[in-house]
Order: structure tokens, then sequence, then C-alpha cells
């Protein structure tokens, strides 16, 4: 403590995650596709809209308690990724039942997608920019590529995520292992006061 540091970790900052810009792209992309090739009225089209929420939301309120409790960080980042694998099995389903192609991993269309992603330099700003939400989905011609097409895509962005997800969980469980969390820090900090370090 004594201004060398504080109890509480910076947190936060979930907006410069790519795995929050990626989920968010899902998101956004998902409610636009239900509009477009699910029926308003039908279950499929809410569970399908949540069930992106939820990857995003997740993301975003895991960031902010991570400054008390690396633990809720640790669970809300996996509900996030659960629940984007929900969605990617509800458009697995889309495609397949409608007898629509789905694309092999390695396809030249999805190798299109992940290098399109990865090109993608995504803005660092706080996401209040509507226009540029709209150019990014407008970029993978989801507002006019068909339902396969757009499927596919979606399938190819959610597995993104997921990979980026999986990727912040591993390093959330290091920091965890070799730092410990909010409780233990308290402890800590708490046994130096005493001995007046």
């Amino acid at each position: 403590m004594h201004g060398q540091h504080s109890l509480i970790p910076p947190h936060g900052g979930y907006r410069k995650l790519r795995s929050f810009q990626c989920a968010q792209m899902v998101y956004d992309a998902t409610v636009l596709f239900c509009d477009r090739f699910v029926d308003k009225r039908s279950r499929t089209h809410d569970q399908m809209v949540q069930a992106a929420r939820s990857g995003v939301q997740n993301v975003a309120e895991g960031s902010m308690a991570s400054a008390t409790s690396k633990k809720t960080e640790l669970k809300l980042t996996g509900v996030a990724r659960a629940s984007l694998e929900e969605l990617l099995l509800d458009y697995e389903d889309f495609l397949r039942q409608r007898g629509l192609r789905i694309w092999g991993k390695d396809s030249p269309e999805a190798m299109a997608v992940r290098g399109k992603y990865r090109s993608d330099q995504s803005d660092k700003s706080d996401g209040s920019d509507v226009s540029d939400k709209s150019d990014k989905l407008d970029s993978y011609s989801l507002r006019t590529a068909s339902a396969e097409v757009v499927a596919n895509t979606l399938i190819c962005l959610i597995n993104q995520a997921s990979f980026l997800l999986g990727r912040q969980l591993q390093q959330l469980e290091q920091a965890f292992l070799s730092e410990g969390g909010f409780t233990e820090r308290l402890y800590r900090e708490r046994q130096k006061q005493r001995r007046g370090l």
C-alpha cells in the first residue's frame, strides 16, 4: 500500500480485448442474421440473439469483476465461451436442417474470413461510433450475402472468438496461480501492515 501499489489491481479495459471485439461483432451480426433469416416470433430467434449477447456481456462483466475476484472473471469468461459454443451449434443446425453446405475449416471461404479478421486492425475506441460497427459488418457482406454465406462466416468468427477466449482463460488461470486472488492479496497486505512493512 503506502502509495507503492493499489490493493485493487487495474481492471476493465475489456473494449481493447480482441476476444471482446470479436464477440461483439458476432453479436451484431447475429442480430442481423436473425432479423434476415429467422422468424422473429420463433424461440430460436431469441435464443440465438441471447447466446450472442451473453458472449459479449460476460467478457465485459468478468473484466470489471476482476478487480476483486479473479475467480469470477474466470467463471464469466468461461460462460462467454460456452454461450458462443451454443450459438455455434445453432448456426450449424441452421445449415444442416436446410441442406446448406457447412464450410470446412480449411476451405478457401473459411480461410478468406479468417484472413480478413486477422488483417482487421480493430479500433481501440470506446465503441460509441455506430458507423464503425456497421462498416465492419459490411466488410463481411453480411447485409447482402445468402443465408449460407452469412451463417458460415459467423461460424468462422465464433470459432475465432472462442479461440481468443480460450487463450484468455489460460492467461487468467496462470495469473491466478501465480498471483492468487483478491482474498489472498488482502491477507498478505494485512500481514505486511501488522508487521509494519
